[in-house]
């Protein structure tokens, strides 16, 4: 029990008193919750150099990292996790280079005799590292002003770990163009660009890989490179060492949990030598396990070198501990028992709450001088912790400066909120406090860091434009680009795009000139129609598809002004109880997902009836912005429908409800095939009377014989999968009550732009949890592989999709499964069986009720399988590449690396289109740009699902990115906004305008460049992309300085709609569009004051002669010109 009374804490007493270091090894008992964390935090104070704590796994490593932050005093000392591959022992798969980052950084920081504590999972230390003579050769310091030898500089980086590549974007890559090399090294967490001048090392920055430029701020005067890996290479002398080689002193190592290191050490010796004997049968040269791994029996020397101290959360040490300290820290175990028994026990709402038992011990605390501390992991939530509290009056206080150390020294009895991330709390009864977390109130909640938000890729890039690609040329319709050439026309050398046509009739187009063309992106994937030059067919079609979209446009509007005009029904607003309810939300919302609920709520609360759209990917979060509203339909004593396309779905989706309503008395039931007709009778019945408040079912809920007693919310998940009938039931239904649809096909951005404006969409693009990238293997079919990734999986307790595509020999392929992996429990899925046969089936998967799921592409839609962490696909080369990265995106939901093996046949000859899918997704690490096509496929997909069949035909017959140009105009017609036309002028001056391939190597990156350019609106759009240039390639050559320059001209003559400009040594030659902006009376005035030296022809030609310093500055004399007319 825990007592306020202050004495000296007895623990810290001991540690002050130094009689422990007579011991060579003690034992720490009673130490519940992260008390651990606790005591290391006080002892780390009494210790010089660098310190080690062993842990039994890698997640009680990471979260006695959290806990050790959160009760150190300072700051200043790091503390780091020395993570162990996650590889398995003798694997053809290289660590993830994220992983090697942090073993570098932890041996630099040994190496260098830091003061900090690490942290390292025993399979950690078991995996052996390069010397540290070894490390201290393999680094390199460089200094801006210093000569630099560039050679010597590749050889280092090819020497130890690193990648050449076109654009680093991964740790671990370099790459050299002209003079700046750009290096992605530890132990810095952005990639360094080095620009040169000469052998002069004349800078140093970071940059961001996203978009490839420099940070602000970021200039360095000195940087140290580590290596890229963490032992020796192949060609290297074999001087591995360990971990405890870099622990000068005979310091202190704390083993966290004896037995448990003991056991994952045991295993983990088991499995190396089981590896190595496997790789030796299978008759590979493989250096033996000494040269890589500890074994078992020499870990124990090693850590007998140091004293040792033992923490354990029982009442007893290992038996080797010659002195033990019983610390004898209470758990809140109790507690979160009585909370649960209240939950299940009750009925009755207003008590129900976890609050009423959480009141009586903290009122229990306050009179005997208790001091407690709650701790919250966002701000968000600690806030509405603290508005709870003072629902129920008691007094808090949220503390944002000091640290749990400070409050707790304090003096006060005030209960204290504060924000950090900690695994559990615990009561500490000697020193008179106790420590809450948010979890152990409301439920255990699973922690997501926050991924990166994606930047919105640009309209399908260019920069994967690739040769013999279809174009869409917005006046000449639908051609082939054959690729960049340079021409030299009246003298004057530029870059051209080839475009083919019908018959094989050829245009070149100027570079300035690139906004009029547009990579074809069609919805099917099936190749367009080429045009003719000069036939009338381009029109037509373009004039068809604008009738079509004018037409969809306009049917949205009406729906939407009709139900402007419509009263639906005000929901009241939330209560404290709406609050305690999303404070029992398992994980942690994203920003996206805050900002959706927000928007969703606040719709909730007008009068007339909510549309919104709620688009993310699988795992984003879109459900539990259905299930905030349901609540909060359901306390206003109204009725929930949740449509789902399929029974699968509708169970997954009854299950996730009836998981977050389990401690409110909320019927929620499930019609869908998967009831008998007798049970479905019985739930219609009681949905009539009002009695089911939450119903989720298939297109069965949209029967004549479904009736609600007061319908409030209908939830519909992926629309698009409903038929035509079923899409008309909807839309009766948009009318009259609140409608949330969610889509996990994600939308492109250029549609939602547009369809912002005709309807409320919310977008959910914050990735939950820094996912690891999926690692995907294109690798031939081979029985062992699949064994070994199979196992791999089952050994960490997961689960494997096979995919086969053909149902004719599924049964086959998975009897061929089990012999192969006789452990596995096996259950097969496809499109052919009976619905309630695969309904059972997914169940059970989903159930863990099997480990291995032979199944055809059927599991791409929707299905959340935690612990599904390995996929094969067999016979990769026949899926697409948008259903590739859909069936991949099937796994890595869990915290854990997932893989993808995308299998094809040992014999096979791949098609040149084939293997370029196959390569695009593995590159799909997230910034290859496989990924964006794919994405784009999906988005298309996305688009013709949202917009509807009829329109996916005319997304194909102009390309998507004419398609949406024309919806956005469309839309501002049918509002009444005006509409300018622009004019893309014909430019021509004497001097050469491009960018040499010298300087911009990669052809895609050029045209890219190019397109930027020529879609650039004003000049600081310009001069941006000349930092760039100058940023990312060096000095700029006169040629691009050039093109920059025609440029800003093009941007005025657009601006004034003047379709031609022509310069010649003598003269300027203007053509005027019939809507030019240029005032007439300003032309005539200006031919009036040339007197005689200009002239205006018939044919809408300004003739100008002699203007002042045409020949020595062609391009400001143009501007000056043009300002002069405008």
């Amino acid at each position: 029990m825990v007592t306020g009374t202050k004495t000296a804490p007895p623990f810290q007493e001991w540690l002050e008193s130094e009689s422990w270091r007579a011991w060579k090894s003690i034992g720490l008992t009673g130490l519940k919750g992260s008390s651990k964390a606790y005591l290391l935090a006080l002892w780390r104070e009494r210790i010089r150099g660098p310190f080690l704590i062993i842990v039994p796994r890698l997640q009680d490593a990471e979260s006695l990292l959290e806990d050790l932050r959160f009760f150190q005093k300072d700051e200043k000392i790091p503390s780091l996790l020395f993570p162990p591959w996650e590889t398995l022992p003798y694997d053809k798969i290289a660590p993830h280079p994220e992983i090697i980052q942090e073993r570098v950084k932890c041996l630099f920081s040994l190496l260098k005799g830091q003061k900090a504590a690490f942290i390292a999972p025993i399979r950690a230390l078991m995996q052996k590292v390069l010397s540290p003579g070894d490390f201290e050769g393999s680094t390199l310091s460089l200094s801006v002003g210093e000569e630099v030898d560039r050679d010597h500089l590749v050889r280092f980086l090819n020497k130890n770990g690193f990648t050449p590549v076109r654009v680093v974007e991964e740790r671990g890559d370099f790459s050299i163009r002209g003079a700046i090399v750009d290096i992605y090294a530890p132990p810095y967490d952005e990639p360094l660009r080095l620009e040169f001048d000469g052998d002069r090392l004349e800078s140093i920055r970071r940059f961001e890989t996203e978009s490839q430029r420099s940070l602000t701020q970021s200039l360095m005067g000195q940087v140290i490179l580590l290596p890229a890996r963490d032992i020796s290479g192949e060609d290297s002398h074999p001087h591995s060492s360990t971990l405890f080689d870099y622990f000068k002193e005979k310091g202190v190592i704390f083993v966290a949990e004896g037995e448990e290191v003991e056991r994952e050490m045991k295993a983990f010796s088991h499995l190396i030598q089981e590896h190595y004997e496997k790789a030796l049968s299978g008759g590979e040269s493989i250096p033996p396990p000494e040269s890589s791994y500890l074994g078992y029996e020499e870990v124990t020397p090693h850590l007998n070198r140091f004293q040792m101290v033992f923490l354990q959360e029982g009442p007893i040490a290992p038996p080797q501990c010659q002195h033990l300290f019983p610390a004898d820290m209470e758990s809140n175990e109790e507690l979160q028992r009585e909370i649960k028994a209240h939950l299940s026990g009750l009925a009755n709402l207003s008590e129900q709450s976890p609050f009423s038992v959480l009141l009586q011990h903290l009122r229990d605390w306050q009179r005997r001088e208790v001091k407690v501390t709650i701790v919250s992991h966002t701000l968000g939530q600690a806030e509405r912790l603290r508005e709870l509290l003072a629902h129920y009056e008691v007094e808090s206080h949220l503390e944002k400066a000091r640290t749990f150390k400070e409050v707790i020294t304090s003096d006060g009895r005030v209960l204290t909120l504060l924000i950090a991330p900690l695994s559990s709390g615990f009561q500490n009864p000697k020193e008179g406090w106790v420590l809450l977390t948010e979890e152990e109130i409301f439920g255990e909640r699973r922690r997501l860091r926050e991924g990166k938000v994606k930047k919105p890729s640009p309209p399908i890039s260019f920069s994967e434009l690739r040769e013999d690609n279809f174009i869409v040329h917005v006046e000449y319709g639908v051609g082939i680009y054959r690729g960049l050439r340079h021409l030299k026309i009246g003298g004057v050398s530029n870059d051209y795009l080839l475009l083919e046509y019908l018959d094989g009739d050829k245009l070149y187009v100027p570079v300035d000139r690139l906004n009029l063309i547009q990579r074809y992106v069609g919805g099917d994937g099936r190749g367009p129609r080429l045009d003719k030059l000069g036939g009338t067919s381009w029109e037509r079609v373009k004039k068809r598809v604008k009738a079509a979209v004018s037409a969809m446009v306009k049917e949205i509007l009406d729906l939407y002004a009709a139900r402007q005009v419509f009263q639906g029904h005000p929901f009241s607003p939330p209560d404290q109880f709406f609050k305690e309810f999303e404070a029992t939300f398992e994980y942690e919302e994203t920003s996206d997902q805050f900002k959706a609920i927000e928007e969703v709520m606040q719709d909730m609360g007008n009068a007339k009836p909510m549309d919104r759209l709620i688009c993310g990917d699988v795992g984003f979060g879109k459900t539990e912005v259905a299930i905030r509203a349901a609540y909060r339909t359901v306390m206003d004593g109204r009725q929930v429908a949740m449509l789902v396309p399929t029974t699968v779905l509708a169970q997954q989706h009854y299950q996730t409800f009836r998981e977050r309503f389990k401690n409110y008395p909320v019927a929620i039931e499930m019609l869908s095939r998967f009831r008998s007709p007798l049970e479905q009778k019985e739930v219609l019945q009681r949905l009539g009377d009002g009695k089911v408040d939450i119903v989720i079912g298939t297109h069965r809920l949209l029967q004549k014989d479904v009736a609600f007693r007061d319908l409030g919310l209908v939830v519909i998940d992926e629309e698009h999968r409903f038929g035509v009938s079923h899409k008309e039931r909807l839309k009766q239904m948009r009318k009259l009550v609140d409608v949330i649809t969610l889509t996990a096909t994600p939308i492109p951005r250029t549609l939602q732009m547009s369809i912002s404006g005709i309807r409320d969409l919310s977008l959910i693009q914050t990735p939950p949890q820094n996912r690891l990238a999926i690692q995907t293997f294109v690798v031939r079919y081979d029985d062992e592989l699949i064994r070994e990734a199979v196992t791999r999986e089952f050994q960490r307790g997961g689960q494997v999709f096979f995919v086969h595509h053909r149902v004719q020999n599924i049964h086959a392929m998975a009897h061929h499964l089990k012999r192969l992996v006789p452990e596995a429990s096996l259950a097969i899925a496809h499109g052919q069986m009976k619905e309630k046969e695969l309904e059972k089936v997914m169940f059970q998967f989903v159930r863990k009720e099997f480990n291995l799921l032979v199944c055809t592409s059927i599991i791409e839609s929707g299905l959340d399988i935690p612990a599904a962490n390995t996929i094969q696909i067999n016979h990769a080369e026949q899926f697409g590449l948008a259903d590739l990265y859909q069936l991949r995106g099937r796994v890595g939901r869990g915290s854990h690396q997932a893989y993808a093996y995308l299998l094809i046949p040992g014999d096979l000859v791949l098609s040149r289109d084939a293997m370029r899918r196959l390569r695009a997704i593995q590159e799909l690490s997230e910034l290859g740009s496989g990924f964006r096509l794919a994405v784009q496929d999906l988005e298309i997909r996305g688009a013709g699902n949202l917009l509807g069949p009829s329109q996916s035909g005319h997304i194909a017959a102009v390309g998507f990115e004419l398609y949406t140009q024309l919806m956005e105009r469309a839309v501002k017609e049918l509002r009444g906004e005006e509409i300018i036309e622009e004019v893309t002028p014909e430019i021509r001056f004497h001097l050469p305008a491009f960018i040499p391939e010298d300087y911009v190597e990669d052809p895609g990156e050029r045209l890219n460049l190019y397109r930027r350019l020529s879609l650039s609106r004003s000049d600081e759009e310009v001069e941006t992309i000349r930092e760039e240039l100058v940023d990312r390639f060096g000095r700029i050559p006169e040629e691009a300085e050039h093109l920059l320059e025609v440029i800003k001209v093009k941007i005025i003559l657009t601006k004034l709609s003047i379709k031609k400009f022509e310069e010649t040594t003598s003269q300027i030659v203007l053509t005027f569009d019939e809507k030019t902006r240029v005032p007439p009376e300003k032309v005539v005035a200006f031919v009036h004051e040339g007197e005689g030296r200009h002239r205006f022809t018939p044919d809408a030609k300004l003739v100008v002669e002699g203007w002042p310093d045409v020949k020595k500055d062609p391009f400001g004399a143009a501007r000056k010109l043009l300002q002069a007319l405008a």
